[in-house]
């Protein structure tokens, strides 16, 4: 896992040095967007919830209809769970934050449109769980940590589509897929991420 990071951290890095070439255009800006997250495994019987996302994005091009767009954003994550545990009705909402930093290869099929896929590090900022709960007319409510039992590192693969709608502003969609666990143990439960986002470039 250490050597994947590193690498990623090494792809980075070489996308910096391609920035600073001056023949290349180059952009940056703010984005902020509402994602719709939830988990996915054989493990993992939690529904989606609404959620939000906002940071920075980087672009230049590389090549002929081509650039890569390195961002960092922080992007609040979970799930909800709703069911029956030992006779008791719950209702659990997962709230697991993370630090997400994706590089897209954006592919230019128009002037003002492009195809987005890349891969994306997570780092995870915070993890708790709400768990309200209920037998007969006794309600209970309850947040318990859970950072001891989520990774710190999260990896996931992103597609998506950007247009621009104006000159400087940019609406996308994208869709991020878990590829790894993101609980400590043997669960089989991974992150997924809907999102829909604008933006701004300098």
């Amino acid at each position: 896992m250490k050597k994947i990071a590193i690498a990623f951290v090494c792809m980075i890095m070489a996308a910096g040095v391609a920035m600073a070439q001056p023949e290349k255009t180059f952009t940056f800006g703010p984005k902020i967007g509402v994602d719709y997250t939830h988990y996915w495994g054989k493990d993992c019987k939690h529904g989606g919830q609404l959620n939000y996302q906002a940071g920075l994005f980087f672009e230049y091009v590389v090549a002929n209809k081509f650039s890569i767009a390195p961002e960092v954003v922080f992007a609040a994550q979970g799930g909800k769970y709703h069911g029956e545990f030992d006779g008791y009705k719950t209702d659990v909402t997962e709230h697991v934050n993370y630090v997400n930093v994706p590089v897209m290869l954006k592919y230019y099929v128009a002037p003002s449109l492009s195809i987005d896929f890349g891969p994306q590090l997570g780092i995870n900022v915070y993890s708790k769980y709400t768990w309200k709960y209920s037998m007969g007319e006794a309600e209970f409510k309850e947040t318990v940590d859970q950072k001891d039992y989520t990774k710190t590192v999260d990896f996931g693969v992103g597609l998506g589509l950007t247009y621009n709608i104006a000159k400087d502003v940019f609406v996308q969609g994208r869709y991020t897929l878990g590829v790894t666990k993101m609980f400590k143990g043997d669960a089989d439960c991974k992150n997924g991420n809907a999102q829909i986002a604008i933006g701004y470039r300098f």
